[in-house]
């Protein structure tokens, strides 16, 4: 099955690691390092041109993506079922 993450994206359920909300997530100095990390090697997406308002990790193949998305966690959560 695949979840509709925004802009004609979508992704496998089964790779789905997390979804995360930007404002939450991002007080961890953890996770800012994660993500710069993650866009200095290339595994960040931009799927939108709106302020991204959370965040789906996911793996697949053994590659890790991080797709920035406009939508909350609850709509994405909504979706995946």
């Amino acid at each position: 099955m695949y979840i509709s993450i925004g802009a004609d994206f979508a992704v496998r359920d089964r790779s789905v690691i997390g979804i995360f909300d930007l404002d939450n997530a991002s007080w961890s100095k953890h996770t800012r390092l994660f993500l710069r990390e993650a866009e200095q090697q290339g595994e960040v997406i931009a799927i939108t041109a709106d302020i991204p308002k959370s965040f789906v990790l996911t793996e697949e193949f053994g590659l890790n993506r991080v797709y920035l998305t406009q939508f909350n966690t609850t709509a994405l959560e909504k979706r995946s079922h």
